[in-house]
């Protein structure tokens, strides 16, 4: 197949590192490992857009640019990664349809309660018009399911498990060694946490971890707390980390995420809230490599934890029990490699990207094939 992707959150190639991003690359690198070619529609980003009168006549002219430019390329599908109402595609449905192939949105999502604030009200309905005009839509959080279907046939939902490669993401016993002489670890249990330093939910998370874990080692544990990451509030939490943890914390800097799995398989729990987290792949990645998580019971977490199986989830803000599920797994070394063995056999059960795909994949061949 001849595949037109677009991302109108964050285009393929942007600067700033996320989920989002992996997710959309992933899926673009899955589809070229099928055979397929994709070829990147535009990179016209669509945030907030509709309150951007300055970019509208913008907008009009990419589309008839993209529709000018492939018109007579034999393109056999427009698969538009993620939209929603801060974000809604307003290329694909107008676009897809002039060039006269089918229009399928991955990861579409549909919150009626974005009508009810006259901020987010244009992007409600702009985006409501997307998912309409799709003949497919796909989806990884069963929530999103749930609400597509009040709008949308059943038969033109699909629900993908979220993925990623476990081959990238493997317990390194030599990481492990090597990098835990480097932090001159000895035997004290580390926590790892990861994220970037935004002035957002992200640095909301790492606060709590910073917090929660000088809560414990004023209790009397041994624990050290690992975090990976950089961004605009580094000193900020450095600060934080100096107060609660002194030299308890080491900051290691922002590590690409081909390396991520040497940091993971030197530590042994992985800490992070997931406040409003969408999914939360770093979840997926700390579990392929054996590490259980501790994390609020919210938003996309569920979808990428099994509560009591690879990690423990508490009520979202919930401090005490926050703090007591840490310890829990700090204390019971033989739960925590328990939880850890199960964490792996989980990812590669239910969350990889390579199986979880094929069925997208057949899915769009059928469409073209109609």
């Amino acid at each position: 197949m001849k595949i037109l992707f677009y991302a109108p959150f964050k285009p393929l190639g942007h600067s700033d590192p996320s989920g989002d991003l992996v997710t959309a690359t992933e899926i673009v690198d899955y589809l070229v490992s099928r055979g397929h070619e994709v070829i990147e529609a535009s990179a016209l980003r669509c945030r907030w857009i509709y309150w951007k009168a300055w970019l509208w006549p913008k907008l009009l002219v990419e589309k008839r640019r993209t529709v000018r430019r492939f018109l007579k390329k034999n393109m056999d599908l427009w698969l538009t990664y993620h939209s929603y109402y801060k974000a809604p595609d307003m290329l694909g449905p107008d676009a897809s349809r002039k060039i006269k192939i089918p229009y399928v949105i991955f990861q579409g999502i549909y919150a009626t309660k974005r009508r009810r604030d006259l901020k987010t009200l244009p992007g409600f309905y702009l985006n409501k018009r997307a998912l309409c005009a799709a003949g497919h839509v796909f989806v990884n959080k069963t929530v999103d399911w749930i609400n597509l279907k009040r709008l949308i046939p059943d038969e033109r939902i699909s629900y993908v498990s979220p993925g990623i490669d476990p081959t990238d993401f493997y317990f390194d016993k030599d990481a492990r060694r090597t990098l835990r002489g480097q932090w001159h670890a000895g035997d004290a249990p580390l926590v790892f946490s990861a994220a970037m330093f935004r002035a957002d939910v992200k640095t909301e998370g790492l606060t709590w971890v910073i917090r929660t874990c000088g809560e414990l080692v004023r209790r009397g544990s041994p624990l050290r707390l690992i975090i990976a990451g950089d961004g605009s509030q580094r000193d900020k939490l450095k600060r934080l980390a100096a107060e609660q943890l002194g030299e308890r914390a080491i900051f290691v800097g922002k590590v690409p995420r081909n390396n991520m799995y040497r940091y993971y398989s030197a530590c042994d729990l992985f800490v992070f809230p997931g406040i409003r987290e969408s999914l939360g792949l770093v979840f997926l990645e700390a579990q392929s490599c054996g590490l259980p998580v501790v994390a609020f019971d919210n938003a996309g977490v569920p979808e990428a934890v099994e509560d009591g199986v690879t990690g423990l989830l508490v009520a979202a803000y919930a401090a005490k029990p926050f703090a007591d599920a840490i310890e829990r797994l700090l204390k019971d070394s033989e739960l925590r490699r328990r939880m850890g063995r199960a964490a792996q056999s989980y990812v590669r059960q239910k969350h990889d990207l390579n199986k979880n795909y094929h069925k997208m994949d057949a899915l769009l061949q059928q469409m073209v094939n109609k």
